[in-house]
């Protein structure tokens, strides 16, 4: 598998740096495997699409204001620390780190009594940050820490982002980046769905920073670990109609991994832990029978797993179809459904 058969251009002015007013005003992209067809429509259609008795997953995560700003000590140097997640260790975090800091090395933040050290890094080279006292870095990032948008928005993080880089029905916090086709959904919509027959249904992923990690050599790639849950009572739910013949409808990446993560033998298994699971061609996709996502960055696992579920020439001409009709692309972009 080349690599480079995942690279693609795009014109800067197509990557979103805002979202929408109207969350699903958004514009859809619909792709019909068996057909090959591609069709524009936009994201309020989405309860056109979805027939009465089929199941809408959805990834009920929360992003937290994980982007702490800080100063060393001892040089007043400004530090910019992204908290990934915490370890066994109370109050020891894993985190990104600029600039890079030492061994010892003691950071302040604008908060009084508010202070950590980097204590080194863990087994895969992530930076390890321990907050000192009694202080939860959870209650500190929610009182000081500011939305960790993605590298590709060229701007600081302004008051809206804390709503709009949120899904309307996040739930469970942990997540350092959004699961970003679920920002495209409005309660309203949700009600819609709801009403015609649709099931809903919420698994849980905590979104890593790793996600937005590009590949440098698909054979070899460690995928990034992330934590996840799905109950016992929404598998029996999604395995009810799955038996029945509903189509389950992956409300992003990041739910269609838990899904595939969780089936045996076509069975969905209730289970919460970590997962791995990279997703590329070739893939016996056994939970999801259609996904909902936006528009991935090249060379990421991402684009992989759309490419493995679309087939390679379909997504390549799905992608060259949205560039040269100019949707928006990335976290606050447009979205596609794979049908």
């Amino acid at each position: 598998m080349n690599l480079d058969s995942f690279d693609y251009p795009l014109p800067k002015e197509l990557i979103a740096q805002r979202p929408l007013d109207k969350r699903d005003a958004s514009r859809l992209l619909v792709a019909r495997r068996k057909e090959k067809s591609l069709e524009d429509r936009r994201f309020s259609d989405l309860a056109e699409l979805i027939p009465a008795g089929d199941m809408l997953v959805l990834n009920d995560t929360r992003v937290f204001p994980a982007r702490l700003l800080g100063k060393k000590k001892k040089t007043e140097g400004k530090v910019d620390l992204l908290l990934l997640s915490p370890t066994e260790k109370p109050r020891v975090w894993r985190c990104l780190a600029q600039p890079a800091l030492k061994d010892g090395q003691e950071i302040v933040f604008p908060e009084p009594g508010a202070e950590a050290v980097f204590t080194g890094r863990d087994r895969e080279g992530i930076p390890l940050v321990e907050f000192l006292g009694d202080l939860d870095p959870r209650a500190l990032a929610e009182k000081i820490g500011r939305m960790p948008l993605p590298p590709y928005i060229k701007r600081e993080d302004e008051a809206a982002d804390k709503n709009v880089y949120q899904t309307v029905y996040a739930k469970n916090e942990g997540a350092v980046a959004a699961p970003t086709a679920g920002l495209h959904f409005t309660p309203e919509l949700l009600d819609r769905l709801r009403a015609k027959g649709v099931g809903v249904e919420a698994v849980t992923l905590h979104v890593g920073y790793g996600t937005f990690r590009p590949v440098e050599d698909i054979e070899n790639h460690r995928m990034h670990s992330e934590a996840f849950e799905l109950k016992p009572e929404t598998a029996d739910r999604l395995n009810e109609a799955k038996e029945s013949g509903r189509k389950i409808w992956a409300v992003g990446t990041t739910t269609l991994r838990v899904l595939e993560t969780c089936v045996q033998k076509k069975k969905l298994i209730a289970g919460k832990g970590d997962t791995d699971l990279f997703i590329r061609e070739p893939f016996p996709f056994e939970a999801v029978d259609r996904l909902i996502t936006n528009f991935h960055l090249p060379k990421t696992t991402l684009l992989l797993l759309v490419s493995a579920l679309m087939g390679e020439d379909f997504r390549k001409r799905a992608y060259e179809h949205a560039i040269a009709e100019k949707y928006r692309f990335y976290s606050y972009g447009d979205a596609m459904v794979i049908v």
